[in-house]
């Protein structure tokens, strides 16, 4: 079992007190010694105090000073081993803390706390073990390290080569293993001469490419046989192509013992001395013989302090992570920055807040103006799917359009969207060609289970809170005087919908939709649920004669109470049945929803014969709603997993819409035959 997030504190905070104005100027990092049970301070320490300093900084002889003087104890702080999309010197704050009463974790002079869960921690609880393969593979999956401003997709050097890891010159933890640039020399030198022939590739530190640090290695080094690599390469691919790794004390030396590498190490770091790992400065009281897995529950999930943004309140290993991803693809997707074409004035600000946070966005229009000044910036080119061009197709634009989980209130009256999903392929609403969607799908036959956990648990929540696409509510109470027996729910849709026009079958209006139910069913009670855009006269779609097909009319009825009070949901290409499908209700499809053709459906009209996989609902819920859209939470302001907008919504924490939007949905209900113009 994971072991639950906590809450902040409530007990007695014990004092530390610090001399490094960091401690007080950081907020993330004081926030989270706060949560941990530290009151930061500054002055002279008491009996009962103890003393913080930072690692083994320039600035710790202070406290270790203060600390000695006053007989205080130390404590230690250090980043986690997986810290921020860029180095905390470009201002990124980290995602925990390593706090260490005994040392610190690079210096092998004395065990520190890390050292000694590795040696005398039993490590080997299953459930605990468990957590650390799924956290390995969920690393290695997303590319994810602990600075992971790298770009995935760029290709790495053809294997065959032997990876050699620089570090920043002056780096406590090549200090702390009594090394220096001759230890790099002689490292480079054995790398060499132990694979004669191999090709030598010598990976610089991100903080020596972004000008920050110097390393131990630099252009002059290169040679026939030797390349220094500078590219944003992922170390997880450098490490797929490596027959060896040589490191002095990186952490990458202890990424690399995850991929199945035994890295030849120069210096004395955590991960050396278990038998993992070729040591050149073996340790001697380092004895035990661990796994990668054990080693990995050591150092990610038991020794440090992890931090939940959204909550704030220190959380597991598991739920830093799904931070960490979400703030990882944000700055992938977006560092290089967008010129987005086709969007409404009133879609600028909140677009800007979520794809605008590294660069802020382009607009502009038309086409061809959009693309050239993509082409001349080196920006990626962004459209509203809806108002794409075969112009723009060609130019390798990618989609934008509303998440599944989109809101507590309607697009059409200018509530901003919590979710968003960017397709490079096509639409997942389109299904006259693939979309990113539709290949998230079929490779979600092989989720581990892990991933799939987290899709489970989400639509728990879900059904828990009763959330759906808009959540808008409305009378959860039938109408009284139903007819007893089997009950079909009937989605309308809003009938000049992207999603009709491109998925529809022959029937492509809620009238037709009715009929064809009746005309199939005349012995069910049915039920019609008009479309929310359509109820608030913002949208085409209205039956007048519903009453002749259906039982009854759902008008300002809420879509989770309807659905659950049916044994069957008929639509066209309604959101409503994915909805329905997570709810266990049989779904018929008289269209081609991304939802179809996969074999959770009742399809009435042929599928696109691409869909050939057989997900279960979980690997769709994981595919449609975890892996596809990305989130904003609408309360720091920052990228975030699924949980925490699923977590605004259920407890209400979503912001109002400003003035401006209101007024602007109002006129536009007025003028609702002009849509067009706003849509």
């Amino acid at each position: 079992m994971i072991a639950p997030d906590q809450p902040a504190a409530k007990e007695t905070s014990r004092r530390l007190f610090v001399y490094n104005g960091g401690f007080l100027t950081q907020r993330r990092l004081r926030r989270i010694l706060e949560l941990s049970g530290f009151d930061v301070r500054i002055g002279k320490p008491g009996a009962g105090d103890l003393v913080g300093i930072w690692g083994q900084s320039p600035t710790s002889g202070r406290g270790e000073a203060v600390a000695a003087h006053t007989d205080s104890p130390l404590l230690r702080v250090e980043d986690a081993f997986l810290r921020s999309v860029l180095p905390g010197r470009d201002g990124e704050p980290p995602l925990g803390l390593c706090l260490d009463h005994s040392g610190v974790h690079f210096d092998p002079a004395r065990p520190s706390d890390l050292e000694q869960l590795l040696a005398t921690h039993p490590l080997d609880d299953t459930a605990l073990l468990n957590r650390a393969r799924a956290g390995i593979d969920r690393l290695r999956r997303g590319h994810l390290s602990k600075y992971s401003g790298f770009d995935p997709a760029l290709a790495a050097p053809e294997p065959g080569y032997v990876l050699v890891i620089d570090q920043t010159a002056g780096d406590a933890s090549v200090r702390a293993s009594r090394a220096d640039r001759n230890s790099f020399r002689e490292m480079l030198y054995f790398a060499q001469t132990e694979h004669p022939g191999a090709r030598i590739v010598i990976k610089a530190h991100p903080e020596t490419v972004a000008g920050h640090r110097k390393g131990h290695f630099s252009a002059d080094d290169q040679s026939e046989r030797i390349t220094l690599c500078t590219d944003p390469l992922s170390p997880w691919a450098l490490f797929d192509g490596a027959v060896a790794v040589y490191t002095v004390s990186s952490q990458l030396g202890f990424e690399a013992i995850l991929t199945g590498h035994r890295p030849v190490v120069f210096g004395q770091p955590f991960y050396a001395g278990w038998g993992l790992s070729d040591d050149r400065q073996p340790l001697d009281r380092r004895q035990r013989r661990l796994t990668r897995n054990q080693l990995f529950a050591a150092a990610m999930i038991l020794y440090p302090r992890w931090y939940d943004p959204f909550h704030d309140r220190l959380c597991t290993f598991e739920t830093a992570l799904d931070a960490f991803e979400a703030a990882t693809r944000a700055w992938r997707e977006d560092h290089r920055g967008w010129v987005a074409g086709g969007m409404r004035l009133w879609k600028r600000g909140p677009l800007q807040r979520v794809f605008g946070q590294q660069r802020r966005m382009i607009f502009a229009d038309p086409p061809d103006r959009a693309i050239a000044r993509a082409e001349r910036t080196g920006r990626r080119l962004m459209v509203w799917a809806g108002r794409s061009t075969p112009e723009l197709d060609l130019a390798g634009v990618v989609r934008i359009e509303d998440g599944l989980i989109r809101s507590r209130g309607l697009g059409a009256e200018l509530i901003p969207p919590l979710s968003l999903v960017c397709d490079d392929l096509g639409i997942y609403y389109d299904p006259t060609r693939p979309s990113r969607l539709e290949a998230l799908i079929e490779a979600s036959a092989t989720l581990p289970d892990e991933a799939r956990q987290r899709a489970e648990r989400l639509i728990r929540r879900l059904i828990a809170a009763r959330l759906n696409k808009y959540n808008i509510g409305g009378r959860e109470a039938l109408p009284p005087g139903l007819p007893e027996g089997r009950r079909i729910l009937v989605a309308g849709q809003v009938e000049d919908d992207a999603s009709i026009r491109l998925g529809a079958g022959e029937i492509r209006t809620n009238l037709g939709l009715l009929e064809a139910v009746r005309r199939a069913n005349p012995a069910a009670t049915i039920l019609y649920k008009p479309h929310p855009d359509v109820e608030a006269g913002l949208r085409p779609g209205r039956v007048m004669d519903a009453a002749s097909f259906a039982h009854a009319v759902l008008d300002r009825t809420d879509a989770i109470s309807a659905v659950e009070a049916v044994d069957e949901v008929w639509t066209m290409t309604s959101a409503l049945g994915f909805e329905a499908l997570m709810r266990g209700r049989k779904v018929v499809c008289l269209g081609q929803p991304f939802y179809a053709g996969w074999g959770l459906t009742d399809d009435r009209v042929p599928q696109p014969a691409r869909r050939t996989a057989s997900p279960d609902l979980v690997a769709l819920v994981h595919a449609v709603l975890i892996d596809y859209p990305r989130y904003h939470d609408p309360v720091t302001g920052l990228p975030c997993p699924v949980e925490v907008v699923v977590d605004r919504l259920a407890a209400d924490q979503i912001p109002l819409p400003g003035p401006f939007n209101r007024a602007i949905s109002k006129l536009q209900g007025v003028l609702a035959s002009y849509a067009h113009l706003w849509r």
